[in-house]
């Protein structure tokens, strides 16, 4: 079926089923920003294939809400679809609570109002959302249907639920026992009077416990709920996905099994007057309409969320290992590229199968992160490109290649984004890219007192773009999981303030964050430079406690495309000292004709 004819057979289904509106989000049962195959109704739907975006169709419309990052791929893959893009957070751009609230106006039927229905799969979104939907509607005497998976309905030959093989993390990579988090976490119960936590981000889940898993393409997760209480952990998974040893791992600290779906039969037995701890923003509202109505729901933000993202001393000390291996993998494909470059073939596709090519051989090397984004020219100008055979473009010694790419190793996990310069390249190039790369600089040289979030350093990442009149439309840095989600909250770079709990957290010692700014001129070419830099205490003074940043990331920016003219003294001076730190931590590790290149790479400008 194409687009126009899985509507049709959508649209049949909402008719049989009294709804009037339905709401198809990127999501699975655990508000994870990736999803396994099995979740990807939105893509199937839509024909829309980026990582963020929203469905919402009635019987005569339909239309699709996704970010920055994605407008110019959501406009290529929307063509003749019937679907409608929808900028999110661009002026005159309804947000989707608007659209639909105005669609679900009631009509005047024989003098009365008939009510709407919007209908959504219960399972797939957040309790939080569907109570400020269900709230909102109530106004336009509109009313929801929750236990509804129509796309469900109509995918022949859907995915199955993937239930991969999990393994136990060493305490010498994960740094601290599962005993001793299941006790900091109980403790932590206790303060808030709670009887049992309900944790359903499988990331927490697989911190806590000390597993990893491969459910999700590039995160290392398991597909589980887990129920904790005083005296008994229990988690909802396939425990066939669980050999002896693990299981025997897991029973040590009071872990028991149950089947996956039997989550929503377990909660709606918790006794009557007994104290529920869980994250309304993220468990499902499937989840938590099973709870009893006599049953105290705390909503808590899950502490778990900042205790992974403030990495402890092993962890910190195993991360810069891995950046090492990672940097040389990297810093070895730049050089293969640059020797390369049209002299043989090469493919946005080819490249990027060659960096993992170079990358897999590093020891204790698990995957990828992500898969690479690997854009050529006018390619790179869209943010999270994502090349096919149909696109796949061919490299040639006269633009720019964007690379953003990343690797998972027992000692962490990596993300880095390098823009080559491939030929020579013009004014205009070097005009941006030094505007990048000035402020990839000048935020991890950031100096600040304790008690900022990113929202007061983003400015320092765009300012030599806001100078010129020009931004990129993403954030400038996400947190990164060890040997987890390449996306971790809640650290982060970024001006605007997400009105949400636990989004705007203060940067704390141990936090590992991108700093990654951009340009994308649409039709020529795209510039990224990511580095991760980890936070760290600086001095401290009678006027408080200062921070600032350690570089993880070691590979050499490209002084091919760099004007010195434009930075400051300072800034050069950053640059110099980053390429010689550059050099003495991976030249060790390369050929010589590859250490050559390094050198002349990394001498002073």
């Amino acid at each position: 079926m194409n687009i126009s004819e899985k509507l049709d057979k959508l649209r049949s289904c909402m008719k049989k089923k009294g709804i009037d509106v339905y709401y198809i989000p990127t999501n699975d049962y655990h508000n994870s920003e990736y999803v396994g195959d099995f979740f990807k109704c939105r893509e199937y739907i839509s024909g829309f294939t980026g990582s963020a975006g929203t469905v919402v169709v009635t019987d005569r419309e339909a239309g699709l809400w996704t970010d920055g990052r994605y407008f110019i791929q959501a406009e290529n893959q929307l063509k003749d679809t019937g679907i409608t893009l929808y900028k999110n957070g661009l002026e005159g751009v309804p947000s989707i609570k608007q659209f639909i609230t105005d669609k679900m106006r009631s009509d005047e039927e024989g003098g009365e109002k008939k009510s709407k229905v919007l209908g959504f799969d219960g399972r797939c979104v957040s309790f939080t959302w569907a109570a400020d939907m269900k709230e909102s509607i109530a106004g336009v005497n509109g009313r929801i249907v929750s236990d509804v998976d129509l796309v469900g309905d109509i995918w022949d030959e859907r995915p199955v639920l993937k239930s991969e093989p999990v393994m136990c993390l060493d305490v010498k990579y994960a740094g601290e026992g599962r005993e001793d988090k299941i006790k900091k976490l109980r403790e932590y119960m206790k303060s808030k009077r709670a009887d049992y936590h309900v944790l359903t981000s499988l990331d927490d889940i697989a911190w806590l416990l000390n597993i990893r898993g491969n459910d999700i393409h590039c995160n290392p997760v398991v597909m589980s709920y887990l129920v904790a209480g005083m005296n008994e952990i229990i988690i909802f998974a396939d425990e066939s996905a669980f050999n002896e040893d693990v299981k025997n791992e897991l029973a040590g600290v009071g872990v028991r099994f149950r089947e996956y779906n039997e989550i929503y039969d377990f909660v709606g037995k918790f006794k009557k007057g007994s104290r529920v701890m869980l994250d309304k923003g993220i468990v499902n509202y499937a989840v938590i309409e099973a709870i009893p109505e006599d049953v105290d729901v705390i909503n808590e933000v899950n502490p778990t969320m900042k205790w992974k993202a403030v990495k402890n001393k092993t962890e910190v000390a195993n991360e810069r290992a891995a950046h090492i291996k990672d940097g040389v993998a990297v810093t070895k494909f730049i050089y293969w590229l640059k020797k390369n470059v049209g002299k043989i073939p090469m493919t946005e596709i080819s490249v990027s199968e060659k960096l993992e090519e170079i990358r897999s051989k590093g020891e204790h090397y698990v995957g990828p992160s992500f898969d690479t984004i690997a854009g050529y020219a006018e390619h790179g100008a869209i943010v999270h490109y994502s090349a096919t055979k149909d696109t796949d473009a061919e490299i040639k010694p006269d633009n720019f290649l964007l690379v953003d790419t990343g690797g998972h190793y027992l000692e962490g996990t990596t993300d880095i984004t390098r823009t080559i310069m491939l030929g020579e390249a013009t004014d205009e190039q070097k005009k941006y890219y030094t505007s990048v790369l000035r402020g990839n600089l000048n935020l991890c040289a950031a100096h600040f007192k304790y008690g900022c979030s990113g929202v007061a350093l983003d400015y320092i990442a765009r300012k030599p773009l806001w100078d010129m009149g020009c931004d990129f439309n993403h954030g400038t840095g996400h947190g990164v999981g060890y040997l987890l989600n390449v996306h971790e909250a809640p650290n982060a770079f970024r001006y605007r303030i997400i009105p949400l709990p636990g989004e705007n957290e203060v940067l704390e010692e141990g936090m590992i964050t991108s700093d990654e700014p951009g340009i994308y001129l649409e039709g020529k070419f795209g510039i990224r430079l990511e580095n991760l830099i980890l936070c760290v205490k600086k001095e401290k003074t009678e006027f408080g406690q200062f921070m600032g940043f350690e570089q993880l990331t070691f590979v050499p920016f490209d002084r091919d495309a760099i004007d010195i003219s434009q930075m400051s003294e300072e800034e050069r001076m950053l640059l110099n000292e980053y390429h010689k730190n550059v050099y003495d931590k991976i030249a060790g590790y390369l050929e010589e004709d590859e250490r050559e290149w390094l050198g002349e790479q990394c001498k002073p400008m």
